[in-house]
């Protein structure tokens, strides 16, 4: 049974940094992409980083590019997303989500509906 558990969210000021995990359990990451989704209070979800199931290929959305990192231990079945120079407008329920590509490549996509396994999220604020 695919599972993904979120964890890490929390409180931080605008500027700083922040990393979120995701644990999985019950399938392989070599063949899975995984990505980062977010939805703030009053908007629509964002896909907001993906990782192919090479753990090579990365993708990220304009609004976080340069300033996120998602990367993956596969020893530990385990994706993070690092955020750091973060603004108020991250503030979000962020949560990651698995896609069963079925094999090893470096492509990924942030477009929600291609992903069936999520997790639960974890909230982040942005406060001073």
């Amino acid at each position: 049974q695919w599972r993904l558990v979120e964890s890490g969210g929390g409180s931080v000021q605008p500027g700083g940094s922040l990393t979120l995990s995701c644990a999985t359990s019950g399938f392989n990451l070599d063949y899975a992409a995984i990505a980062w989704f977010r939805q703030g209070s009053g908007k629509k979800r964002e896909g907001v980083a993906c990782i192919g199931s090479s753990g090579h290929g990365t993708d990220y959305a304009d609004s976080v590019k340069g300033r996120f990192t998602i990367s993956r231990d596969k020893a530990k079945n385990t994706v993070y997303l690092h955020m750091a120079s973060v603004k108020t407008e991250d503030a979000a329920v962020y949560s990651c989500a698995a896609d069963d590509v079925g094999d090893i490549r470096d492509f990924c996509s942030k477009v929600d509906v291609l992903y069936d396994y999520w997790g639960q999220g974890t909230q982040v604020t942005v406060s001073s």
